[in-house]
């Protein structure tokens, strides 16, 4: 299957025309959002960048100063099912492009993804130094008040590879998965389905 590239900010035809099992190579400007960002946001803040069509990496990443600023050095992933009781309405009031992180999300921001236009990227973990090398510099910091990993970080990569398991017209790999391991649980249990 051939890779797709694709520049964040998103716009809605590249949203819609992303497929769950695509692989694609992000590049553009995204930004970091953990807990505290998406709580602070859902709870009606506004968001100190435009994130329309924007990609939000929930990622802490480690950051390091160096003469010219900030230099990311380690970039993994976090588990992403941690945000899902904020997701869906972050999706809905900002419009964002895509949500990124590993383990995917629930129903509730697969709902919001089909209705909005937004797809889940999933990024392997254990690869955080990786995934750094594919920043190439850090264009701003906001929020720094919730600290380094919780602060939102507007990040210029490159080449960031990822993997579509929710896309815009309800498919989810995860449940997918879930679904099938189920099955396959059940018929070593001898079970009839």
């Amino acid at each position: 299957m051939a890779v797709k590239r694709i520049v964040s900010p998103l716009d809605e035809t590249t949203v819609r025309n992303l497929k769950s099992g695509e692989r694609v190579l992000l590049s553009g400007v995204i930004v970091t959002g953990r807990d505290q960002v998406h709580k602070y946001l859902a709870s009606g803040n506004e968001s100190p960048v435009d994130l329309a069509g924007m990609v939000i990496y929930h990622c802490g990443p480690v950051a390091v100063k160096d003469g010219q600023g900030w230099k990311i050095t380690a970039a993994g992933p976090t588990t992403s099912m941690r945000e899902e009781p904020y997701e869906a309405k972050l999706i809905e009031r900002f419009r964002i492009g895509a949500i990124m992180g590993k383990g995917g999300m629930g129903p509730g921001t697969l709902a919001a993804m089909q209705a909005h236009g937004c797809v889940y990227l999933h990024v392997t973990g254990g690869a955080a130094q990786y995934l750094a090398g594919c920043i190439k510099n850090v264009q701003a910091v906001h929020l720094e008040e919730f600290g380094q990993p919780e602060a939102m970080w507007v990040l210029a990569v490159h080449d960031l590879p990822a993997l579509v398991t929710m896309d815009s017209h309800g498919e989810s790999l995860h449940a997918a998965v879930e679904e099938e391991s189920a099955r396959n649980f059940k018929e070593l249990l001898g079970e009839k389905l």
